[in-house]
């Protein structure tokens, strides 16, 4: 039942994670772009009803996620099993970290968590020795948790070597993607101009 309540929970969250990555692409078109888009979005995730049950699914996700991590430990045979277990476990640890970054932008500090906040701590003043891999690995993660279980679930309609295949493809699009959104935060793409109310740093 756990394992059921968990892939539904997972299906609410990765509905909520391909518009918030699709987000993320968009800002290749500039930072307007961006933004526009998630306005027209927030109405949607951000309603009374639909962003509580966001949260608790990200924190069923993380609990019941530790969990699965605990009962199988030792247990795990295989590249794509262990993969699995440390993708689950870093993205447990993400997702505690960045919802909790976020509703402390938005409760206490009062700020807009747009494109600006993610991408502060990404600028040369700040600390991206820090978020470069802390995003990349994130997005890495969230690919290879899902390819690791698809292939699990698929195991019984396809050879392994097409699973196998399949899976490195989905993580090797997760990595890609990755770099392109922190390059495009990070201002390698173009130049940002931080708002002084998001600088971390001097500006």
């Amino acid at each position: 039942m756990l394992h059921k309540l968990h892939r539904i929970s997972a299906l609410l969250i990765s509905l909520y994670v391909l518009f918030h990555l699709t987000n993320h692409v968009i800002a290749l078109g500039g930072v307007s772009a961006h933004i526009n888009f998630m306005e027209n979005l927030r109405p949607i995730y951000r309603a009374k009803v639909i962003e509580p049950i966001l949260l608790f699914c990200a924190l069923f996700q993380v609990t019941s996620g530790i969990i699965f991590i605990a009962r199988r430990w030792g247990k795990r045979r295989g590249f794509f099993d262990h993969a699995q277990a440390i993708s689950g476990g870093y993205l447990a640890f993400f997702l505690m970290f960045h919802v909790s970054a976020v509703m402390y932008g938005r409760l206490v500090q009062g700020l807009d968590t747009n494109f600006f906040f993610a991408a502060a701590g990404l600028q040369p003043g700040a600390y991206p020795w820090f978020f470069l891999p802390y995003y990349t690995l994130a997005v890495v993660a969230y690919f290879t948790h899902l390819a690791c279980g698809l292939r699990w679930i698929l195991r019984e309609h396809l050879s392994t070597q097409t699973l196998n295949r399949a899976a490195g493809g989905v993580m090797t699009v997760g990595l890609l993607l990755g770099l392109t959104i922190v390059s495009t935060f990070s201002g390698a793409i173009y130049p940002i101009a931080l708002p002084n109310e998001y600088c971390l740093n001097k500006c």
